[in-house]
């Protein structure tokens, strides 16, 4: 999210002198490393899930749960978004191409947004009681709701980036040329040597 952002406030807020290729190419060194931490995690996961041998576990994550059941495909965008994608990132050419980095960090908002997706319909759809099982289909309201999330969301961004500075002013201030002034050397009053003085 913050790397999208990032981009979209460079280009409109014309942020280039500042928010230079470095900074942009570091951020997705970042979404390479989180994105490793996310495949560790999701790998812990399910095997956690299969070595327990518990029947609960095993229909939660393997069985007819997020991975073979219904909703597979979600699983599957989750996996390809937050695991797959990142890797791009490996490339010096696509972690400098605005473009293409602009694209990973959309399909890992979507990934991320899938994932929850999934923790929370996968776990709803079927429970202890099979009478109870369904599919969740989206209402209007689920769709406004979800809308509406989204409107807030970019409307206190746009709040802040108009009425606060995008960019902390001390930092620079400090990176300008002159900014690191050399000066003489001043002992504060109280500890100046005192001189005799003979009359």
């Amino acid at each position: 999210m913050v790397q999208t952002l990032l981009l979209v406030a460079r280009k409109v807020a014309h942020l280039e002198d500042y928010i230079t290729m470095y900074h942009i190419e570091i951020m997705n060194i970042v979404i390479i490393v989180t994105g490793g931490m996310v495949t560790v995690a999701y790998a812990v996961e399910y095997f956690i899930g299969w070595y327990s041998g518990s029947r609960y576990e095993d229909f939660t994550y393997l069985s007819p749960g997020a991975a073979t059941g219904p909703y597979w495909w979600a699983c599957v965008l989750m996996f390809f978004c937050n695991v797959a994608a990142p890797q791009v990132h490996w490339s010096r050419q696509a972690r400098r191409s605005i473009p293409k980095m602009f694209a990973v960090a959309i399909l890992v908002n979507i990934g991320m947004w899938f994932e929850r997706f999934v923790i929370i319909v996968t776990s709803l759809h079927r429970d202890f009681l099979p009478a109870s099982w369904g599919m969740f289909i989206p209402t209007l309201v689920d769709l406004g709701i979800l809308a509406g999330s989204f409107g807030l969301f970019f409307t206190l961004v746009l709040l802040f980036v108009r009425t606060l500075p995008v960019i902390s002013m001390t930092e620079v201030k400090a990176g300008l040329p002159g900014a690191q002034i050399s000066r003489p050397r001043t002992v504060p009053i109280g500890l100046a040597p005192v001189q005799e003085v003979d009359v």
